[in-house]
């Protein structure tokens, strides 16, 4: 049987303890619905927190890297710009030899072509030093001195790194200085055993080609990290974020529940004040 005591409210000492764990439970129900994660921190669950900082971190290293590799692209897309340039010049370069192979033309006329060859050749020089990316550039620069090496993953291992090579110096892709005096000197540039065009020409194909194979793997290794990166957040999520469509219901319910237990909190709080009609005077 109970007690009736002034001094001790058991009722009230209950109604609290029942108010401060739906308090409690608010507060917690509360921080995942406003930070929209089950885990915000090490309290809520420390193994499962510790988890989610190394995945964020490799998360963080993978999208560094994509940018790194992104940089990469710029200098292989910049360089291909030269490169395709440098070609479409060497189809006038060949053209104006193939004139100045010609026995029937007179002085003035060869005079005017070695000039339009001198400068198409200025005109190749001045794509290949332009072809500069943030300081680099693969066409001029010298391997291995001037080679660009970026990670590919989120590994800091040495397997881990992707090597783009320079391809100068730029003279690999210049033809030949002139002027040719005779048609035989024309010839003599344009024959594959005694002139450098032949040799050039295929120089600038072959670099355009790697150049080509190595953007097409960037863009692969960029496309990979991204997947990359969605599967890891996914499984992050899964892990780590709150369910808001239950959380939202257990709100409503633990509101009720707080509204409940102040109420009862009150009544056994004024439980005790009927004992003062025990000792009332008539």
């Amino acid at each position: 049987m109970s007690m009736t005591s002034v001094i001790t409210n058991s009722g009230a000492m209950l109604a609290l303890q029942s108010l401060n764990r739906t308090n409690d439970a608010l507060a917690q129900v509360q921080k995942r619905v406003s930070t929209g994660y089950r885990v915000a921190d090490a309290k809520d669950d420390g193994g499962a927190f510790a988890v989610a900082q190394t995945v964020r971190a490799d998360t963080a290293t993978l999208t560094a890297v994509n940018e790194q590799m992104g940089g990469m692209r710029g200098l292989v897309d910049v360089s291909l710009t030269g490169l395709e340039q440098v070609s479409k010049t060497m189809i006038e370069v060949r053209t104006v030899l193939t004139r100045l192979a010609d026995g029937t033309l007179n002085g003035q006329a060869r005079d005017q072509y070695n000039q339009q060859y001198a400068q198409l050749r200025t005109q190749i020089t001045n794509f290949l030093d332009d072809a500069d990316y943030y300081g680099r550039n693969l066409l001029t620069g010298t391997s291995p001195t001037d080679d660009v090496v970026s990670m590919r993953s989120e590994s800091a291992e040495t397997a881990d790194l992707y090597t783009l090579a320079a391809l100068g110096p730029f003279t690999n892709f210049l033809v030949q200085a002139g002027p040719f005096a005779t048609d035989a000197d024309a010839r003599a540039a344009l024959d594959p055993a005694t002139g450098d065009f032949t040799l050039i020409n295929t120089a600038i194909n072959n670099a355009m080609n790697r150049l080509g194979a190595d953007a097409r793997y960037i863009d692969a290794q960029i496309n990979y990290n991204r997947d990359k990166i969605d599967s890891i957040e996914a499984g992050l999520g899964s892990l780590i974020d709150a369910d808001l469509a239950k959380e939202s219901a257990r709100l409503q319910a633990l509101q009720i529940r707080q509204q409940l237990g102040t109420q009862t909190l009150s009544i056994a709080n004024q439980a005790p004040q009927f004992l003062t009609s025990l000792f009332g005077g008539r």
